[in-house]
């Protein structure tokens, strides 16, 4: 008799530990976000980024968070003495690089028209 209800029992217990089925909870939610806006923040400062900079770049991530974040970092590489990173890549010259082969493709006079190609004879 115990037998057909023995599966049921154990798929109970493993689907109660399970936090996939629900849903997060609020709590879980805020942290998380706070937790992901102090991991900006430090990789802002190391990044050598300024504060407002990195606020500017990361409109919403809770800024309280990134700035704690941001000083826990500065912190931490003062007592270190570990050197902020430069990066290599930043928005303008992202936009740039995207822009240019644009650009290539069809070359314009200053008054917006298509050059003409000579012909190489």
């Amino acid at each position: 008799m115990i037998r057909p209800f023995f599966p049921l029992l154990v798929a109970g217990a493993l689907l109660a530990g399970c936090d996939m089925l629900g849903g997060e909870s609020a709590e879980k939610a805020v942290a998380q976000r706070e937790a992901e806006s102090k991991a900006i923040g430090g990789a802002c400062r190391h990044a050598g980024r300024a504060i407002e900079d990195c606020f500017a770049l990361n409109k919403r991530a809770d800024k309280a968070a990134v700035f704690a974040g941001w000083r826990e970092m500065n912190d931490y590489m003062r007592e270190n003495k570990i050197e902020p990173l430069t990066p290599t890549l930043t928005a303008q010259s992202q936009r740039a690089e995207m822009a240019a082969p644009a650009a290539k493709t069809a070359p314009e006079t200053a008054d917006g028209k298509p050059k003409a190609k000579k012909n190489e004879s």
